[in-house]
């Protein structure tokens, strides 16, 4: 196996209480004044640094953090607690409230070091819930909130039907294995062919430098505890990603929390050819696309 080593960018480290908490950073690339700040959150399976600073040769921008950097954005993801770099060391299986936990103490960190006011936030999968519930509990601190691959009630997901079926076991146990046969179950659950081989090897390549095993606290929760997130108490402008082979939620379940997003400022995208990794996928530019749509949109000054 390659192992996988991640240039430049800058390490970070903060605190939640005695935990070491890692972060990664891409400044933005010459533009004044800034686009903005944004924080990227990780899924279930998989650190951060592998899913948003990815390198793959022949594919270009496979880091969605230099994507984004070049177009004027400081760019920020973290390890949340139990995963790549960040501590790992408690007897817990390291959950979505944990996890928005993490989200709290890593926004404190890059506000007070960068000096900006406000973050935009995108989450994907298991990594969506976090945002979202940061989202719900820290609303000062995030200017837009995107979310991908999200679910809320898991009314009709296939994949979480099947996922289901160990709950019992993810129950009995704080860590579960993985392996590059895993890695590609991911891309091949709903709709194989939506990623090319080089990207899910680069991709399995580069989570297994990092981890093998993971927590599972997120699968817990997105099997017995859902909703963890109450769509009312999101005040930022959200944007709701979904692709369009996506197992993780049906459109239905998607579209009634849409409906309750108390602001106006909000945007629903299917996204075609894409099942549930987003970045990693065929049409990944078209992903970055729609995102820096949203990120990009001037401020409404009439607001009626």
């Amino acid at each position: 196996m390659a192992h996988v080593q991640w240039t430049g960018g800058l390490e970070h480290w903060t605190r939640k209480g005695d935990i070491k908490l890692f972060l990664w950073q891409k400044p933005a690339r010459a533009r004044v004044p800034s686009a903005g700040t944004i924080l990227f959150v990780h899924g279930s399976s998989m650190a951060s640094q592998p899913t948003f600073d990815l390198t793959v040769p022949d594919r270009p921008y496979s880091s969605v953090m230099d994507w984004f950097a070049e177009r004027g954005f400081d760019t920020w993801c973290m390890d949340n607690e139990g995963y790549g770099r960040s501590d790992k060391h408690r007897p817990i299986n390291f959950d979505i409230s944990n996890g928005a936990d993490d989200l709290a103490a890593g926004s404190a960190y890059i506000l007070k070091t960068t000096g900006a006011k406000q973050l935009m936030v995108y989450g994907i999968s298991s990594g969506a819930l976090k945002a979202a519930l940061f989202a719900e509990r820290h609303p000062e601190r995030v200017a837009r909130l995107a979310l991908d691959a999200f679910v809320w009630t898991g009314d009709g997901s296939p994949t979480l039907a099947e996922r289901r079926k160990k709950l019992p076991e993810f129950l009995a146990n704080n860590q579960r294995p993985i392996d590059r046969a895993f890695v590609h179950s991911i891309f091949n659950r709903d709709h194989p062919g939506c990623a090319d081989d080089a990207t899910m090897e680069a991709f399995a390549n580069a989570i297994l430098t990092l981890d093998r095993s993971m927590p599972t606290g997120t699968y817990v929760d997105m099997c017995s505890k859902l909703p963890v997130v109450d769509p009312h108490n999101i005040r930022a402008a959200t944007l709701i990603m979904r692709g369009e082979f996506d197992g993780i939620a049906s459109l239905d379940d998607l579209i009634q929390f849409y409906q309750r997003l108390p602001s106006s400022n909000k945007q629903f995208s299917i996204m075609p050819g894409i099942s549930h990794a987003s970045f990693q996928q065929k049409n990944y530019l078209m992903v970055y696309a729609i995102l820096h749509g949203f990120f990009a949109m001037p401020e409404p000054s009439y607001k009626g």
